[in-house]
């Protein structure tokens, strides 16, 4: 089975936008509906309304929340979405702080949908960002003083 590179990119980029839009259900819909959301290997959410409710739980905690595709790594069947998520912890019991986090999901696509996601980020880094602040190459977040 051949992989239309160009197709899966411009899906991998509508994929950011989704989540950049804060709307849970328009980054479930890039999922097959039978489709499954795994986060460091936890309990994966399986369907599209629980892969909704894990995507409100982010833009619950981080309501200015932005994602970006940083690269796609295509290796025959195997696909890597390489990410970096910035928000403030401004939920409910929130922080406060700013976080810039990177990671990637592996994916398998389904009709051209995501069927199963696995995602990775380093989650003690995150927790020291939700407790310290933060500065990147990028972007510099800072408590107001």
């Amino acid at each position: 089975m051949s992989v239309d590179e160009a197709a899966l990119r411009r899906f991998a980029e509508d994929y950011a936008a989704a989540w950049r839009s804060m709307d849970p259900k328009r980054v479930a819909a890039h999922f097959a509906p039978y489709g499954s959301l795994a986060v460091n290997d936890g309990a994966p959410a399986v369907g599209r309304d629980a892969i909704a409710a894990t995507a409100q739980g982010f833009y619950t905690a981080l309501p200015d929340m932005q994602v970006y595709c940083d690269d796609l790594v295509i290796d025959g069947p195997r696909v890597e979405f390489h990410w970096t998520f910035t928000g403030t912890n401004t939920g409910p019991g929130g922080t406060g702080k700013a976080v810039h986090i990177s990671g990637y999901e592996e994916w398998t696509i389904d009709d051209g949908l995501i069927a199963r996601s696995l995602g990775h980020y380093d989650a003690a880094e995150y927790a020291r960002q939700l407790a310290e602040r933060v500065e990147s190459d990028r972007l510099t977040f800072a408590d107001a003083d």
